[in-house]
């Protein structure tokens, strides 16, 4: 049994029905965290501002999905291998080697973003199923909420983590989007390879959105606890800092599951972009505030199934990303306290946890009942996003080099660590043009 205020050890025995020790993998199998990381990356507010990304420029920003992808490969792998090497989570690594001045207002700016962004999402699932179905939105949003919480609380890690990684295929309604409306394809691909900038303040604004919604530090938190709890649900891995002859091995798995997942986030972006410039800007509809809403305009521009295979995309995407927005929140909240975290343990042995996953899903889902505008809250959000983004990434860029946090592990990944650091000062300029466009 793992002892109070620690993650669970390697080889420690289930809490939960359904884990089981270490079998052969299939190839599904192989992809785990970074494919759920990138796929939740995709979440109804994330579809509704790449949405108004390509309702408002068209084709103006489609280059910026092929931009992000390698700054978000190196910033997840690097969250990942910290993960993997020390057996803990972000947050605890931060704990661990930094100042809790430092990181104790960090882990609230989270929350709080985190909080914000499970109220828009679960709004857009209700409102989508709404739209889908008819009836009450609000009750929808509540019974969403419950799935979502509820099945973090019930199943095992490996039961819940192949839940999600299935789900990641709602995403490919986006792909399947476009391919029904009529695309000029030639342009399309031409303006992904060549960038084109407009000189103007709400350009500026749209593009910090759209990075910030990309290079999201919940998706740190995430990806390095889900490497963690990989490591504790195994009878054979261990952190890789007490068996460095598995980190070939494992870094390997780590770059080729972050690049598939963020190869399908940032994918998924662009076909958002794509569908939204070809049917709602080429006809002149250059505002869209929300992920249903797009939906909705869709419906007479791009026909009834592109509409169908919008809304529903949604609620799937929100499935998968709620659950990471809470899921992230817990794991930092929890490991800041030095408390149990983990998926694998049930609500009595890591009550913290649950109660943070539980709090967090209960406040967001309240924020749909007030007069707050939930597109406000987004801005918001992503506010706080990128107050916290930056000082976490600066965090992890000096961590993954750090002998006494990685071993000797932190010898290499050099080049990963110049992408890294590429990718840090690009977020932090769009943080100081975030409150210039504001």
């Amino acid at each position: 049994m793992a002892k109070a205020g620690t993650q669970k050890p390697p080889g420690d025995a289930p809490s939960k029905p359904g884990q089981s020790g270490s079998k052969p993998r299939t190839a599904f199998q192989f992809l785990g965290p970074g494919l759920i990381t990138g796929a939740s990356d995709d979440d109804p507010s994330g579809i509704g501002t790449y949405s108004q990304a390509g309702a408002q420029f068209g084709y103006g920003m489609l280059w910026v999905a092929l931009f992000t992808f390698p700054l978000m490969c190196a910033v997840q792998e690097i969250s990942a291998r910290i993960g993997r090497t020390t057996g803990r989570g972000l947050a605890s690594n931060l704990r661990r080697h930094y100042s809790k001045w430092f990181t104790a207002p960090l882990i609230v700016a989270l929350l709080t973003a985190n909080i914000l962004n499970i109220g828009a999402d679960l709004g857009a699932m209700g409102a989508s199923l709404k739209l889908l179905i008819g009836g009450p939105a609000l009750l929808y949003d509540v019974l969403f909420a419950i799935i979502c919480a509820g099945g973090m609380m019930v199943f095992s890690y490996k039961r819940y983590s192949s839940f999600l990684k299935w789900l990641t295929i709602v995403i490919l309604a986006y792909v399947a989007t476009a391919f029904v409306v009529k695309v000029p394809w030639t342009r399309a691909l031409g303006a992904t390879v060549q960038p084109t900038f407009t000189a103007s303040k709400e350009y500026l604004a749209m593009l910090v959105a759209v990075l910030g919604t990309t290079i999201s530090p919940y998706l740190f938190f995430w990806q390095a606890s889900e490497e963690a709890e990989e490591v504790h649900g195994s009878q054979d891995d261990k952190a890789l800092i007490r068996a460095p002859e598995q980190a070939s091995e494992q870094f390997a798995r780590i770059r080729l599951d972050t690049y598939i997942g963020m190869f399908a986030s940032n994918a998924v972006a662009w076909f958002i972009i794509l569908a939204a410039a070809v049917t709602l800007n080429a006809h002149g509809q250059t505002n869209i505030d929300s992920a249903q809403e797009a939906a909705q305009a869709l419906r007479p521009l791009g026909g009834k199934l592109a509409f169908l295979l919008f809304a529903g995309g949604i609620i799937g995407s929100g499935m998968l990303g709620v659950p990471v927005l809470a899921g992230s929140a817990a794991y930092a909240a929890g490991e800041e306290m030095k408390q149990r975290v983990g998926i694998d343990f049930t609500p009595k042995r890591a009550p913290i946890f649950y109660l943070v996953v539980g709090a967090a899903t209960l406040v967001g889902v309240a924020i749909n009942f007030t007069p707050i505008n939930p597109i406000k809250a987004l801005v918001w959000s992503a506010v706080l996003n990128g107050i916290v983004s930056v000082p976490v990434m600066v965090a992890m860029m000096l961590m993954v080099r750090n002998e006494k946090v990685m071993g000797d592990l932190a010898k290499g990944g050099l080049l990963l660590s110049i992408v890294g650091w590429v990718a840090t000062a690009l977020i932090g300029a769009a943080v100081i043009g975030l409150f210039f466009t504001m």
